[in-house]
Protein backbone atom coordinates (compact mmCIF):
# COMPACT_ATOMS: atom_id res chain seq x y z
CA UNK A 1 0.00 0.00 0.00
CA UNK A 2 1.09 3.50 -0.82
CA UNK A 3 0.59 6.76 1.05
CA UNK A 4 -2.48 8.95 0.92
CA UNK A 5 -3.06 11.11 -2.13
CA UNK A 6 -4.61 14.41 -1.06
CA UNK A 7 -6.73 15.43 -4.02
CA UNK A 8 -7.27 19.09 -4.93
CA UNK A 9 -10.75 18.04 -6.12
CA UNK A 10 -12.27 17.50 -2.69
CA UNK A 11 -12.02 14.69 -0.18
CA UNK A 12 -13.20 11.17 -0.88
CA UNK A 13 -12.20 7.79 -2.25
CA UNK A 14 -9.65 9.38 -4.60
CA UNK A 15 -7.61 10.21 -1.48
CA UNK A 16 -7.11 6.54 -0.62
CA UNK A 17 -7.43 4.50 -3.83
CA UNK A 18 -3.67 4.63 -4.42
CA UNK A 19 -3.22 2.46 -1.36
CA UNK A 20 -3.95 -0.42 -3.71
CA UNK A 21 -1.55 -1.00 -6.58
CA UNK A 22 -3.26 -2.00 -9.82
CA UNK A 23 -0.65 -4.52 -10.98
CA UNK A 24 -0.33 -6.10 -7.54
CA UNK A 25 -4.11 -6.49 -7.41
CA UNK A 26 -4.09 -8.14 -10.83
CA UNK A 27 -1.32 -10.54 -9.78
CA UNK A 28 -3.21 -11.42 -6.62
CA UNK A 29 -6.34 -12.26 -8.60
CA UNK A 30 -4.50 -14.34 -11.16
CA UNK A 31 -2.59 -16.31 -8.50
CA UNK A 32 -5.80 -17.48 -6.79
CA UNK A 33 -6.03 -21.26 -6.35
CA UNK A 34 -8.99 -23.61 -6.26
CA UNK A 35 -8.42 -24.07 -2.52
CA UNK A 36 -8.81 -20.30 -2.11
CA UNK A 37 -12.15 -20.47 -3.92
CA UNK A 38 -13.38 -23.35 -1.76
CA UNK A 39 -12.42 -21.39 1.36
CA UNK A 40 -14.38 -18.28 0.29
CA UNK A 41 -17.43 -20.30 -0.78
CA UNK A 42 -17.40 -22.08 2.56
CA UNK A 43 -17.26 -18.71 4.31
CA UNK A 44 -20.14 -17.43 2.15
CA UNK A 45 -22.33 -20.45 2.91
CA UNK A 46 -22.00 -19.77 6.65
CA UNK A 47 -23.54 -16.34 5.96
CA UNK A 48 -22.40 -15.07 9.35
CA UNK A 49 -20.61 -11.97 8.15
CA UNK A 50 -20.13 -9.91 5.04
CA UNK A 51 -17.42 -10.89 2.57
CA UNK A 52 -14.51 -8.54 1.96
CA UNK A 53 -13.14 -7.33 -1.41
CA UNK A 54 -10.28 -9.82 -1.01
CA UNK A 55 -12.90 -12.59 -1.00
CA UNK A 56 -14.64 -11.09 -4.02
CA UNK A 57 -11.44 -11.12 -6.08
CA UNK A 58 -11.13 -14.84 -5.39
CA UNK A 59 -14.62 -15.49 -6.75
CA UNK A 60 -14.02 -13.57 -10.00
CA UNK A 61 -10.61 -15.14 -10.61
CA UNK A 62 -9.94 -17.66 -13.41
CA UNK A 63 -9.81 -20.31 -10.68
CA UNK A 64 -13.31 -19.28 -9.62
CA UNK A 65 -14.66 -20.07 -13.09
CA UNK A 66 -14.50 -23.77 -12.26
CA UNK A 67 -17.06 -23.26 -9.47
CA UNK A 68 -19.61 -21.28 -11.48
CA UNK A 69 -22.50 -23.71 -10.89
CA UNK A 70 -22.03 -23.59 -7.14
CA UNK A 71 -21.76 -19.81 -7.31
CA UNK A 72 -24.97 -19.63 -9.34
CA UNK A 73 -26.91 -21.52 -6.70
CA UNK A 74 -25.56 -19.36 -3.89
CA UNK A 75 -26.36 -16.23 -5.89
CA UNK A 76 -29.93 -17.44 -6.46
CA UNK A 77 -30.33 -18.19 -2.75
CA UNK A 78 -29.06 -14.81 -1.53
CA UNK A 79 -31.07 -12.92 -4.14
CA UNK A 80 -34.33 -14.63 -3.20
CA UNK A 81 -33.55 -14.22 0.48
CA UNK A 82 -33.13 -10.45 0.10
CA UNK A 83 -35.38 -9.49 -2.85
CA UNK A 84 -37.85 -12.35 -3.18
CA UNK A 85 -39.05 -13.44 -6.62
CA UNK A 86 -39.22 -9.93 -8.05
CA UNK A 87 -37.69 -7.96 -10.91
CA UNK A 88 -37.97 -4.17 -10.79
CA UNK A 89 -38.51 -2.42 -14.12
CA UNK A 90 -37.08 0.91 -15.24
CA UNK A 91 -36.68 2.83 -18.48
CA UNK A 92 -34.07 5.40 -19.59
CA UNK A 93 -35.03 8.75 -21.08
CA UNK A 94 -32.27 10.62 -22.91
CA UNK A 95 -32.72 14.38 -22.78
CA UNK A 96 -29.51 15.44 -24.57
CA UNK A 97 -26.62 14.07 -26.61
CA UNK A 98 -24.60 17.29 -26.36
CA UNK A 99 -21.27 16.63 -24.65
CA UNK A 100 -18.14 18.64 -23.93
CA UNK A 101 -15.99 15.55 -23.29
CA UNK A 102 -13.84 13.69 -25.79
CA UNK A 103 -14.18 10.09 -24.55
CA UNK A 104 -12.56 8.00 -27.28
CA UNK A 105 -15.11 5.17 -26.96
CA UNK A 106 -18.34 7.20 -27.02
CA UNK A 107 -20.53 8.25 -29.93
CA UNK A 108 -21.38 11.47 -28.06
CA UNK A 109 -17.69 12.52 -28.26
CA UNK A 110 -17.49 16.31 -28.66
CA UNK A 111 -15.30 15.90 -31.76
CA UNK A 112 -17.91 13.85 -33.63
CA UNK A 113 -19.74 15.93 -36.19
CA UNK A 114 -23.49 15.55 -35.88
CA UNK A 115 -26.42 17.74 -34.90
CA UNK A 116 -26.78 17.85 -31.12
CA UNK A 117 -30.17 17.64 -29.43
CA UNK A 118 -31.28 19.12 -26.12
CA UNK A 119 -34.93 18.51 -25.32
CA UNK A 120 -37.17 21.38 -24.30
CA UNK A 121 -39.50 20.97 -21.33
CA UNK A 122 -42.41 20.51 -23.73
CA UNK A 123 -40.50 17.70 -25.43
CA UNK A 124 -39.60 16.16 -22.06
CA UNK A 125 -43.30 16.18 -21.20
CA UNK A 126 -44.12 14.45 -24.50
CA UNK A 127 -41.46 11.80 -23.82
CA UNK A 128 -42.94 11.13 -20.37
CA UNK A 129 -46.41 10.67 -21.80
CA UNK A 130 -45.11 8.37 -24.55
CA UNK A 131 -43.28 6.21 -21.98
CA UNK A 132 -46.43 5.92 -19.87
CA UNK A 133 -48.27 4.64 -22.94
CA UNK A 134 -45.68 1.85 -23.35
CA UNK A 135 -46.14 0.37 -19.86
CA UNK A 136 -46.81 1.49 -16.27
CA UNK A 137 -43.18 2.41 -15.58
CA UNK A 138 -42.62 4.38 -12.38
CA UNK A 139 -38.80 4.21 -12.25
CA UNK A 140 -37.29 6.67 -14.74
CA UNK A 141 -33.57 7.07 -15.51
CA UNK A 142 -32.85 10.53 -16.98
CA UNK A 143 -29.69 10.47 -19.12
CA UNK A 144 -27.71 13.30 -20.66
CA UNK A 145 -24.37 13.97 -22.27
CA UNK A 146 -22.05 16.09 -20.14
CA UNK A 147 -22.42 19.70 -21.33
CA UNK A 148 -22.92 21.94 -18.27
CA UNK A 149 -23.44 25.18 -20.21
CA UNK A 150 -26.44 23.63 -22.01
CA UNK A 151 -27.53 21.05 -19.44
CA UNK A 152 -26.67 22.31 -16.00
CA UNK A 153 -28.31 22.17 -12.60
CA UNK A 154 -31.17 24.50 -13.53
CA UNK A 155 -31.93 22.45 -16.64
CA UNK A 156 -32.03 19.18 -14.70
CA UNK A 157 -34.12 20.83 -11.99
CA UNK A 158 -36.68 21.77 -14.64
CA UNK A 159 -36.58 18.27 -16.13
CA UNK A 160 -37.20 16.74 -12.70
CA UNK A 161 -40.15 19.07 -12.11
CA UNK A 162 -41.74 17.92 -15.37
CA UNK A 163 -41.03 14.21 -14.86
CA UNK A 164 -42.27 14.30 -11.25
CA UNK A 165 -45.79 14.67 -12.60
CA UNK A 166 -45.54 11.21 -14.16
CA UNK A 167 -43.00 9.18 -12.13
CA UNK A 168 -42.41 8.68 -8.41
CA UNK A 169 -38.81 7.45 -8.67
CA UNK A 170 -36.37 9.65 -10.59
CA UNK A 171 -32.70 8.86 -11.19
CA UNK A 172 -30.17 10.85 -13.22
CA UNK A 173 -27.09 9.80 -15.16
CA UNK A 174 -25.38 13.09 -16.01
CA UNK A 175 -22.07 14.86 -15.31
CA UNK A 176 -20.80 14.72 -11.70
CA UNK A 177 -22.04 17.72 -9.72
CA UNK A 178 -21.09 19.62 -6.59
CA UNK A 179 -22.62 18.60 -3.27
CA UNK A 180 -24.82 21.69 -3.14
CA UNK A 181 -26.07 20.97 -6.66
CA UNK A 182 -27.07 17.44 -5.68
CA UNK A 183 -28.86 18.86 -2.63
CA UNK A 184 -30.75 21.25 -4.88
CA UNK A 185 -31.84 18.41 -7.17
CA UNK A 186 -32.86 16.21 -4.22
CA UNK A 187 -35.19 19.02 -3.19
CA UNK A 188 -36.60 18.97 -6.74
CA UNK A 189 -37.47 15.28 -6.43
CA UNK A 190 -34.26 13.45 -7.28
CA UNK A 191 -34.06 9.95 -5.77
CA UNK A 192 -30.94 8.43 -7.29
CA UNK A 193 -27.75 9.08 -9.24
CA UNK A 194 -25.94 6.67 -11.57
CA UNK A 195 -22.30 7.36 -12.41
CA UNK A 196 -19.80 5.10 -14.13
CA UNK A 197 -16.16 5.58 -13.21
CA UNK A 198 -15.45 3.85 -16.57
CA UNK A 199 -12.12 2.54 -15.23
CA UNK A 200 -10.40 2.82 -11.86
CA UNK A 201 -6.95 2.55 -13.43
CA UNK A 202 -5.49 5.98 -12.80
CA UNK A 203 -2.46 5.43 -15.08
CA UNK A 204 -4.53 4.94 -18.25
CA UNK A 205 -7.70 6.86 -17.39
CA UNK A 206 -6.61 9.96 -19.31
CA UNK A 207 -5.97 7.91 -22.46
CA UNK A 208 -9.69 7.29 -22.72
CA UNK A 209 -10.75 10.75 -21.51
CA UNK A 210 -8.23 13.20 -23.03
CA UNK A 211 -10.34 16.38 -22.81
CA UNK A 212 -13.28 17.80 -20.93
CA UNK A 213 -14.11 17.75 -17.23
CA UNK A 214 -14.42 13.98 -17.36
CA UNK A 215 -10.66 13.83 -17.90
CA UNK A 216 -10.15 14.82 -14.24
CA UNK A 217 -9.95 11.43 -12.53
CA UNK A 218 -10.23 12.66 -8.93
CA UNK A 219 -13.21 14.93 -9.62
CA UNK A 220 -15.18 12.04 -11.06
CA UNK A 221 -14.13 9.49 -8.43
CA UNK A 222 -14.95 11.81 -5.53
CA UNK A 223 -18.35 12.50 -7.03
CA UNK A 224 -19.76 9.51 -5.16
CA UNK A 225 -18.76 11.13 -1.88
CA UNK A 226 -20.56 14.30 -2.93
CA UNK A 227 -23.69 12.26 -3.67
CA UNK A 228 -23.50 10.59 -0.28
CA UNK A 229 -22.91 13.90 1.51
CA UNK A 230 -25.97 15.35 -0.26
CA UNK A 231 -28.20 12.55 1.04
CA UNK A 232 -28.95 10.97 -2.34
CA UNK A 233 -31.20 8.00 -1.61
CA UNK A 234 -29.58 5.57 -4.08
CA UNK A 235 -26.19 5.60 -5.79
CA UNK A 236 -25.52 3.53 -8.90
CA UNK A 237 -21.97 2.40 -9.70
CA UNK A 238 -20.19 0.64 -12.53
CA UNK A 239 -17.18 0.38 -14.80
CA UNK A 240 -17.17 0.17 -18.57
CA UNK A 241 -16.14 -3.38 -19.30
CA UNK A 242 -13.79 -3.38 -22.26
CA UNK A 243 -11.29 -0.66 -21.34
CA UNK A 244 -9.05 -2.43 -18.83
CA UNK A 245 -8.86 -5.83 -17.14
CA UNK A 246 -12.39 -6.30 -15.84
CA UNK A 247 -11.39 -8.39 -12.84
CA UNK A 248 -9.08 -5.69 -11.48
CA UNK A 249 -11.53 -2.91 -12.25
CA UNK A 250 -14.36 -4.73 -10.48
CA UNK A 251 -12.14 -5.40 -7.46
CA UNK A 252 -11.49 -1.66 -7.21
CA UNK A 253 -15.24 -1.06 -7.47
CA UNK A 254 -15.84 -3.59 -4.67
CA UNK A 255 -13.36 -1.69 -2.49
CA UNK A 256 -15.08 1.56 -3.38
CA UNK A 257 -18.51 0.14 -2.51
CA UNK A 258 -17.37 -1.03 0.93
CA UNK A 259 -15.87 2.41 1.59
CA UNK A 260 -19.14 4.13 0.63
CA UNK A 261 -21.30 1.72 2.64
CA UNK A 262 -19.32 2.45 5.78
CA UNK A 263 -19.30 6.23 5.27
CA UNK A 264 -22.82 6.76 3.84
CA UNK A 265 -24.67 3.87 5.43
CA UNK A 266 -28.13 5.39 4.94
CA UNK A 267 -27.73 5.21 1.15
CA UNK A 268 -28.76 2.29 -1.06
CA UNK A 269 -26.43 1.09 -3.81
CA UNK A 270 -26.77 -0.49 -7.23
CA UNK A 271 -24.28 -1.88 -9.74
CA UNK A 272 -24.34 -2.36 -13.49
CA UNK A 273 -21.89 -4.23 -15.70
CA UNK A 274 -22.11 -2.65 -19.21
CA UNK A 275 -20.07 -4.42 -21.86
CA UNK A 276 -18.59 -2.15 -24.52
CA UNK A 277 -19.65 -2.16 -28.13
CA UNK A 278 -17.83 -0.46 -31.04
CA UNK A 279 -18.74 3.25 -31.14
CA UNK A 280 -19.26 5.96 -33.72
CA UNK A 281 -15.77 7.13 -32.78
CA UNK A 282 -14.32 3.92 -34.22
CA UNK A 283 -13.14 2.60 -30.86
CA UNK A 284 -13.15 -1.15 -30.31
CA UNK A 285 -13.02 -2.77 -26.85
CA UNK A 286 -9.58 -3.65 -25.52
CA UNK A 287 -11.06 -6.50 -23.50
CA UNK A 288 -13.95 -8.74 -24.54
CA UNK A 289 -15.98 -10.33 -21.76
CA UNK A 290 -17.84 -13.56 -22.59
CA UNK A 291 -21.35 -14.37 -21.41
CA UNK A 292 -19.93 -16.95 -19.03
CA UNK A 293 -17.58 -14.37 -17.51
CA UNK A 294 -20.43 -11.88 -17.07
CA UNK A 295 -22.44 -14.60 -15.36
CA UNK A 296 -19.48 -15.38 -13.05
CA UNK A 297 -19.14 -11.69 -12.19
CA UNK A 298 -22.86 -11.38 -11.45
CA UNK A 299 -22.86 -14.42 -9.16
CA UNK A 300 -19.70 -13.28 -7.40
CA UNK A 301 -21.08 -9.82 -6.77
CA UNK A 302 -24.31 -11.15 -5.31
CA UNK A 303 -22.38 -13.46 -3.00
CA UNK A 304 -20.14 -10.53 -2.06
CA UNK A 305 -23.05 -8.15 -1.38
CA UNK A 306 -26.58 -9.38 -0.70
CA UNK A 307 -28.17 -5.92 -0.65
CA UNK A 308 -26.93 -4.21 -3.82
CA UNK A 309 -29.35 -3.91 -6.70
CA UNK A 310 -27.85 -5.62 -9.77
CA UNK A 311 -29.19 -4.19 -13.02
CA UNK A 312 -29.08 -5.56 -16.59
CA UNK A 313 -29.88 -3.11 -19.38
CA UNK A 314 -30.99 -3.75 -22.96
CA UNK A 315 -27.31 -3.86 -23.95
CA UNK A 316 -27.63 -7.58 -23.18
CA UNK A 317 -29.54 -10.05 -25.35
CA UNK A 318 -33.02 -11.40 -24.71
CA UNK A 319 -31.70 -14.94 -24.20
CA UNK A 320 -28.97 -13.94 -21.75
CA UNK A 321 -31.26 -11.69 -19.72
CA UNK A 322 -33.91 -14.42 -19.47
CA UNK A 323 -31.31 -16.96 -18.34
CA UNK A 324 -30.02 -14.61 -15.63
CA UNK A 325 -33.46 -13.74 -14.24
CA UNK A 326 -33.32 -16.02 -11.24
CA UNK A 327 -29.58 -15.90 -10.63
CA UNK A 328 -28.77 -12.51 -9.15
CA UNK A 329 -30.33 -9.77 -11.27
CA UNK A 330 -32.90 -7.58 -9.51
CA UNK A 331 -33.76 -4.85 -12.05
CA UNK A 332 -34.04 -4.54 -15.83
CA UNK A 333 -34.77 -1.92 -18.41
CA UNK A 334 -37.13 -2.57 -21.29
CA UNK A 335 -38.23 -0.83 -24.47
CA UNK A 336 -35.17 1.43 -24.22
CA UNK A 337 -34.37 4.16 -26.72
CA UNK A 338 -30.89 5.60 -26.30
CA UNK A 339 -31.33 8.84 -28.24
CA UNK A 340 -33.01 12.10 -27.15
CA UNK A 341 -36.67 12.16 -28.12
CA UNK A 342 -36.64 8.47 -28.98
CA UNK A 343 -40.10 7.68 -27.57
CA UNK A 344 -42.24 10.55 -28.88
CA UNK A 345 -40.25 12.66 -31.34
CA UNK A 346 -38.48 10.04 -33.50
CA UNK A 347 -36.02 12.62 -34.79
CA UNK A 348 -33.38 10.06 -35.64
CA UNK A 349 -30.83 11.54 -33.23
CA UNK A 350 -27.61 9.62 -32.63
CA UNK A 351 -27.93 6.75 -30.15
CA UNK A 352 -25.38 6.36 -27.36
CA UNK A 353 -25.31 2.59 -27.87
CA UNK A 354 -27.24 0.05 -29.90
CA UNK A 355 -29.98 -1.83 -28.08
CA UNK A 356 -29.57 -5.62 -28.27
CA UNK A 357 -32.80 -6.71 -26.56
CA UNK A 358 -35.51 -5.16 -28.73
CA UNK A 359 -38.55 -6.63 -26.95
CA UNK A 360 -41.34 -4.31 -25.90
CA UNK A 361 -41.85 -3.70 -22.17
CA UNK A 362 -44.95 -5.89 -22.26
CA UNK A 363 -42.99 -8.75 -23.86
CA UNK A 364 -40.21 -8.45 -21.29
CA UNK A 365 -42.77 -8.45 -18.47
CA UNK A 366 -44.48 -11.53 -19.92
CA UNK A 367 -41.17 -13.41 -20.08
CA UNK A 368 -40.34 -12.45 -16.49
CA UNK A 369 -43.68 -13.83 -15.30
CA UNK A 370 -43.20 -16.96 -17.42
CA UNK A 371 -40.01 -17.57 -15.45
CA UNK A 372 -41.97 -17.47 -12.18
CA UNK A 373 -41.09 -13.92 -11.14
CA UNK A 374 -43.23 -10.91 -10.27
CA UNK A 375 -42.83 -7.70 -12.27
CA UNK A 376 -42.49 -4.61 -10.09
CA UNK A 377 -43.26 -1.36 -11.91
CA UNK A 378 -43.41 0.78 -8.79
CA UNK A 379 -41.25 0.41 -5.67
CA UNK A 380 -41.13 3.98 -4.39
CA UNK A 381 -43.64 6.77 -3.79
CA UNK A 382 -43.03 10.50 -3.73
CA UNK A 383 -44.67 10.71 -0.31
CA UNK A 384 -41.51 9.09 1.11
CA UNK A 385 -39.35 12.02 -0.03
Amino acid sequence: MQGLNKSPWGHGFADIIDRWNWDETTDQIMSTTEDDVRRVLSKARLNTRRLEPEDFMVLISPAGAGFIEEMAQLSRHFTRERFGNTISMYIPMYVSNACSNACVYCGFNHANKFERTVLTMEQVDAECRAIKELAPFDNLLIVSGEFPSLCGTEYFENVLNVCRQYFNNLTIEVQPLKTEQYIRLVKAGLNGVVCFQETYRRETYKNYHPRGMKSVYDWRLNGYDRMGAAGVHKIGMGVLIGLEDWRTDMTMLARHLRYLQKKYWRTRYSVNFPRMCPSESGFNPNVVMSDRELAQLTFAFRIFDHDADISFSTRESELFRNNMLSLGVTSMSAGSRTEPGGYALNQGALEQFEVTDGRTPVQVADDIRANGYDVVWKDWDSVFD
